[in-house]
């Protein structure tokens, strides 16, 4: 890109795991994307806990899914109210069987498949049970990333 090329972002990735923290990277997401007049897909990463449990049968996949879309509606609200369309994906950070799959690596993937142009994801220490999902994808996305990546 040289000075005669201005900026274009068409979508904005956001990883989310329903802490607030992730709702606050949500509303600098939206601001992005308004700014932009660009697209945002919300990718919600499930924890190594409900994976586990998911797996293991402790967890019950309808209260993830409740879980999941109540807050993926809350985001929906907040692009709606910016004007700015929205598309949703839900994917596991972790995996019983793949040793290798990673928060990191489930983030880049999804913003490879949606053709992201710029992400925006929570990078401080989290609270409560998705505390290993976002934290441990943040470091990994600011070093590997190929888009620009806003860290809040």
């Amino acid at each position: 890109m040289d000075d005669s090329e201005p900026f274009a972002v068409d979508t904005v990735l956001a990883p989310v795991d329903g802490s607030e923290e992730s709702a606050t990277a949500v509303e600098y997401a939206v601001a992005v994307a308004d700014r932009y007049d660009a697209s945002l897909h919300a990718l919600f990463v499930l924890g190594r806990g409900v994976v586990r449990g998911l797996d293991a049968g402790t967890v019950e996949e309808g209260d993830v899914a409740d879980g999941t879309q109540g807050f993926l509606d809350d985001v929906g609200r907040i692009a709606a109210d910016a004007g700015v369309s929205l598309s949703t994906s839900v994917d596991h950070g972790f995996s019983t069987a793949r040793k290798t799959r990673h928060p990191g690596n489930v983030v880049l993937d999804t913003a490879d498949a949606v053709d992201a142009d710029f992400i925006v994801l929570p990078r401080e220490p989290v609270t409560g049970t998705s505390a290993e999902v976002l934290e441990k994808a943040a470091e990994y996305v600011l070093s590997y990333a190929s888009q620009p990546v806003l860290s809040v």
